[in-house]
């Protein structure tokens, strides 16, 4: 009996083939929506990931910037030249100083004061936007560096502030397409020349956002040239500052460290708040991963009210449906068919119908993942991971039955006299 209750209902879908579609419609918008949002949001979770564990296990970031509980940033008042507020918040070059002191810092191997800003880059005719790094000589002690041309800048060149670059790989692509080797070349970001010195091989994705998408200039020439931002006493200010701990274990005595140097420079009481945060790189990671996840659950239950519209769709021509088929129901009941057959029937029918629509939904969430993924230039890749597809097609069959429940008990409820005369 429940294969034939299956072949009835497929033969009432199949009947009216645009109805059934259009009511499908809402269960494949919602289910569309999730799948291709959470496979986003996989995505972008990955990239993060990827990017965090290239920097290293033992990096501890100070950032400059008190983040809390809620996750929100409190940025102290600081303005760049143009009067614009610029994210550099409180810490100096003195607290970076301080944070070099192996005597108040011993579990530190190197501290490396960094400013990022966004900015567009000239090669000849050619211009990019691109990201430009102002960071230390010693910043390869961080990453390794692998040059495929030139090398990175020597102390000296911090010390003066001169205007020398070391292009990322992409960066190098855009402003070069003809390759070949751009030592000596003149570039300019914004309105100061730069002489390039050196080209790092390909690090990451090779994308626009990737580490590879970046162009590094000397600490105080970023400081003096694109970002000159001091505080309200004065002091010029130093960006973030990124530490390697002498060892992976180390990370916790360095955050211990800087934290106390930090509290103590900045003058907070016992009980104050910092105004400034130290964390580890699996730290700041598990923040982002955490802030992805809240933001990928939030708008898939936004999609899943779309779920819900499907729904109703499903129980109004299931009640449609009911009302055509009256005396075919009455002509089965008199003969001999039962209250639950009935029933079964009219629930296997909404059922698939929301089986069908949750497929389709898969298909085309997976396909609309993947053109914003491509569209994204590949700076990351949409993941649809087997637990969604499954719970999104096992939900939008449950929304099919939940919905499909009234319309079938009102079917099976019906007299077989009353309904053999229905006109």
């Amino acid at each position: 009996m429940l294969i034939e209750n299956f072949r009835v209902a497929l033969r009432a879908i199949t009947s009216n083939k645009l109805r059934s579609a259009l009511t499908t419609l809402g269960i494949i918008i919602g289910v569309m929506a999730v799948i291709s949002l959470v496979a986003l949001g996989n995505g972008v979770q990955q990239l993060i990931t990827r990017q965090f564990e290239a920097q290293g296990s033992n990096l501890v970031f100070v950032l400059p910037v008190a983040i809390d509980s809620n996750g929100g940033a409190a940025r102290s008042g600081a303005f760049n030249s143009a009067g614009r507020p610029s994210f550099v918040g409180t810490l100096t070059e003195n607290d970076v100083a301080a944070l070099r002191d192996r005597n108040r810092v011993p579990d530190a191997l190197v501290v490396v004061p960094t400013i990022r800003v966004n900015a567009k880059a000239y090669a000849g005719t050619l211009k990019t936007q691109t990201s430009v790094r102002g960071t230390s000589y010693d910043y390869p002690l961080l990453q390794a560096q692998t040059l495929i041309y030139g090398n990175w800048w020597e102390e000296s060149s911090n010390q003066s502030a001169a205007r020398v670059a070391v292009l990322g790989n992409l960066a190098y692509r855009k402003l070069f397409p003809g390759g070949g080797d751009p030592t000596g070349s003149d570039i300019r970001l914004e309105a100061t020349q730069f002489k390039v010195i050196g080209v790092v091989a390909q690090r990451s994705t090779g994308t626009d956002g990737s580490d590879d998408d970046v162009i590094s200039v000397p600490f105080e020439t970023a400081r003096d040239r694109l970002q000159p931002s001091r505080n309200a006493k004065g002091e010029r200010l130093a960006g973030f500052v990124l530490i390697a701990a002498s060892s992976p274990d180390r990370s916790p005595a360095v955050i211990q460290q800087a934290t106390e140097v930090l509290r103590q420079r900045h003058n907070i009481a016992f009980n104050g708040e910092d105004d400034f945060s130290v964390a580890s790189s699996q730290d700041i990671q598990g923040t982002f991963a955490s802030v992805t996840n809240v933001i990928t659950v939030f708008l898939a239950v936004v999609a899943g009210i779309s779920l819900f519209v499907g729904g109703i769709g499903i129980m109004n021509i299931m009640l449609v449906s009911v009302t055509e088929r009256t005396r075919e129901i009455g002509l089965r009941k008199a003969i001999g068919a039962k209250r639950p057959v009935i029933l079964a029937q009219f629930l296997i029918e909404a059922a698939l119908i929301g089986l069908f629509g949750g497929l389709l939904g898969v298909g085309m969430g997976w396909g609309l993942a993947q053109i914003i993924s491509i569209a994204s230039n590949g700076s990351f890749g949409a993941l649809v991971s087997i637990d969604s597809v499954v719970i999104a097609v096992t939900f939008s069959a449950l929304v099919g039955i939940v919905f499909g429940v009234y319309p079938a008990w009102r079917a099976s409820k019906l007299n077989p006299i009353e309904a053999l005369r229905y006109e």
